[in-house]
This record gives C-alpha cells, structure tokens and sequence, in this order.
C-alpha cells in the first residue's frame, strides 16, 4: 500500500467526486480513479459507491477513513520533527476551536506563533467541541481549544487551561432580573432557555448539570453563534445559563450567578492527540501558551 494511495482515497472521500479531488490534487481524473481502484484491490473490497453525480463510502471505505487519515497526519507528523531538529519549523498546524473560549485569546496566540515560525502554514476551524473531539482523535486536526466534554482516551489527551462557574443571563425587565441574587436550577425550571447547538461545549456542560440536578429544562430558541444568543435575550425572548465571562460581552444584561450545580464548572482545555502523535508545531503553540510570552520580538510589529 503507497501513501499517495491513501492520499488520494481521502481526497475523494473528503469531496465525494472523483474530478474535484483530482483538481484539487492536480492529477488526472483517469490516474486518480487507477490509484483508488488499486487499492480496492489490494484490499480485496469495494471503497465507494459510484453514482454520476458523487460518490459516496461505503462500509469499508468508512473504516479505512479513520485509519488512512491517522496514518498521514503521523507521516506529516514525522515530516515536520525531522524539519524540527534541523532548526526549522515547517509544515501546517491546523487549529480548531470553539467561539468565545476563555482561558486563551486565539488570535492574539496565532499571530505571536506566526511571527516566531513564519514558515508553517496556519489553518483554522470554527466548531463545536464535540466535533473538534473527534477532528483531533482522527488527527485532521493537530489539537483544538474547546470545552472538556469527556474523559480523556487513547486516542485524545487534554490540558486544562481555566475553568469558570455558570451564569444566568437575562433581560433588566425579566422577573428573574428583581431577585438580585444567587439561581438554582430549580429557580428557572419554568423559564424558556436560550441555548447553543447540542454539540457545543456549555450546551453539553448546562445540560448534564440541569439533568444531574433533575430539572427538566426547555431550550426553545438554539443558536450557533454567541451574539445571537444575546441578541435574542435583548429582546427578552429568553434566558441562558452561560460561562460567566459571556456577561462581559453584553453589559446592558442582568448576570446572575447560578448555583447548585454539583460540580460541575465550564473548563476549557487544549485537546491534542497522543503525546507520541503530536505534531512539533502543536508543542510549539502549547508552549507559546504555556509560557505567555506573546510579545511582540524586537523589530515586529503588534497587530491591530
């Protein structure tokens, strides 16, 4: 089995059409299609289904997924620690992260890195922290802030960065806004919540500590970004237990401090593969973090 067999089976899996891949790899569609049959081969089993519009995975191409995408990012992986010991750090780090992660400022550590290490291309993916989970365990992803929704696993390790208890966020003409103190789960059992998409991190987090509390909670308006969430509760359409650095963004909001809710607390962690897999790239941005030196070197400039 040749790696550019592998390289050319997850292009076609990742576009789901034989001439897209074949451009994008800039090879012939005639090459392309010898390369995965090839493999099919020596496999001995089929890997897509072919259609004349796409192509799709079947059972076994969806197995070889996962494993063909693990076996490229530690060959890239092995590329860049060579690079590495020669005194140069090349290669792609690519980022995913949650929005509005407390514990790092983002950008500001992208453009420290990119100053330090011009030479390594830096991509970066917005989603929620389940699926950044699963993007670094696959290794599409050389590691990902986000918020700890699981234990670690063989194939997935976190460094916790901060934690930070919940929040209630309402409207100042809003009942709950008069009471002025301290909400339990069970103070809001009634209200209609404002929430994120079941895949993100504080969604994941506010309802495993409501259900742990046994209180049954209705999330009727699910957003996918943090201002719309605000938005919405400006207009008094809702309210939302929420990180307690969200109040920061909207002052005009009544924070209440939520307890009661066991121990559970929104911690945000760097998730990163396998010590053995990690790319040099990843260490360098960890510790970049982990030391907090994101000034500016003598002659750079401070971004905007």
């Amino acid at each position: 089995m040749e790696l550019r067999h592998l390289q050319h089976f997850v292009a076609v899996a990742e576009d789901q059409h034989f001439t897209r891949a074949a451009e994008r790899l800039m090879v012939s569609q005639s090459g392309l299609s010898a390369s995965i049959r090839a493999l099919e081969r020596e496999l001995r089993a089929p890997l897509f289904v072919r259609t004349t519009r796409r192509v799709t995975l079947t059972e076994a191409g969806r197995a070889l997924l996962a494993e063909a995408e693990r076996i490229l990012a530690q060959v890239r992986t092995a590329h860049e620690a060579v690079a590495a010991v020669q005194g140069v750090l090349r290669g792609t780090l690519a980022l995913g992260t949650e929005q509005c992660i407390a514990g790092v400022h983002v950008a500001g550590l992208l453009a420290a890195f990119r100053r330090r290490h011009p030479d390594v291309e830096i991509r970066l993916r917005q989603e929620g922290s389940g699926a950044l989970a699963e993007e670094v365990a696959a290794g599409r992803l050389d590691l990902a802030f986000a918020y700890r929704t699981q234990d670690d696993t063989d194939q997935l390790r976190s460094v916790a960065l901060t934690s930070e208890p919940a929040t209630v966020l309402c409207h100042p003409d809003h009942p709950l806004a008069a009471a002025g103190a301290a909400l339990t789960p069970q103070d809001v059992a009634g209200e209609v919540f404002v929430d994120f998409h079941p895949d993100w991190g504080p969604r994941r987090t506010t309802d495993a500590a409501f259900a742990a509390a046994g209180v049954r909670r209705t999330v009727a308006l699910e957003v996918n970004d943090v201002h719309s969430l605000l938005d919405l509760i400006d207009e008094n359409l809702g309210i939302a237990a929420v990180p307690r650095h969200f109040r920061h963004k909207r002052p005009s909001l009544t924070a209440l401090p939520l307890k009661g809710m066991g121990e559970a607390e929104y911690e945000t962690v760097a998730l990163l593969p396998p010590e053995r897999s990690t790319s040099p790239a990843a260490r360098a941005l960890i510790m970049l973090l982990e030391t907090g030196d994101l000034a500016t070197p003598q002659g750079g400039a401070h971004p905007s």
